[in-house]
C-alpha cells in the first residue's frame, strides 16, 4: 500500500498523507536505512528502475530526520552537516518500509530511502546432473564449479513444479 503526497496536489487526502510520510521519516532516526538515487524513465514505474545496489547508492544511520516545510532534513553519523532536500512528491510503500522522495530541483531523479532489505546471496549454476530422491527431494550439481544444490520440496511446489514445466 503506498501513501502519495504531492506538493500541487488538491486531493483531499494530501495534508494527511504528508502528515503520514512525515511521522514515519521522523520514525527513522537512529535506524539503518539504505539510501539509492535513480534516474526516472518515463516508460517504467519507479518500482520497475534497477534498484540493486550500484556504487554510489550509500547505508547509513540516520539521524535527526525532520520536515519542516516541504523540506526532508537529515545527519549523517560523524557529520556536523545537515543534509536537505525539497521535495515535489513523496510516495511511501508502507509495506516494504520504503520512501519514494522525488525532489524540486531535479525533476528527472528519484531518491529511495527505506530500511534494509534481505539481500540474497546470488548463484549461477550450470547444471550437469540432476536427481530425484523419494518425493520431495531434488540433487542439482554443476560439475563445472562442484557445487550441490540440495532441495526438499513440499508437495504443493511439487505440483506446482510439474503444472509450470513443459510437458
Amino acid at each position: 500500500m503506498k501513501t502519495i503526497w504531492i506538493s500541487s496536489g488538491e486531493r483531499p487526502e494530501n495534508a494527511e498523507n504528508f502528515a503520514r510520510i512525515s511521522q514515519w521519516w521522523a520514525s527513522l532516526s537512529g535506524q539503518t536505512v539504505t539510501w539509492r538515487q535513480r534516474l526516472l524513465d518515463p516508460e517504467k514505474e519507479v518500482e520497475q528502475l534497477d534498484w540493486e545496489p550500484q556504487r554510489f547508492d550509500d547505508k547509513f544511520a540516520i539521524a535527526n530526520p525532520q520536515v519542516r516545510g516541504i523540506t526532508l532534513y537529515w545527519n549523517k553519523p560523524g557529520s556536523p552537516i545537515e543534509h536537505n532536500t525539497t521535495v515535489r512528491q513523496l510516495e511511501l510503500d508502507t509495506l516494504r518500509q520504503q520512501l519514494y522522495v522525488y525532489p524540486q530541483s531535479q525533476q528527472n531523479l528519484v531518491i529511495r530511502v527505506g530500511l534494509p532489505e534481505i539481500e540474497y546471496r546470488k548463484l549461477k549454476l550450470n547444471i550437469s546432473e540432476i536427481e530425484i530422491e523419494g518425493d520431495r527431494l531434488i540433487i542439482a550439481r554443476d560439475g563445472t564449479q562442484l557445487i550441490e544444490v540440495q532441495l526438499t520440496l513440499s508437495p504443493e511446489q511439487i505440483a506446482q513444479l510439474k503444472r509450470d514445466l513443459p510437458a
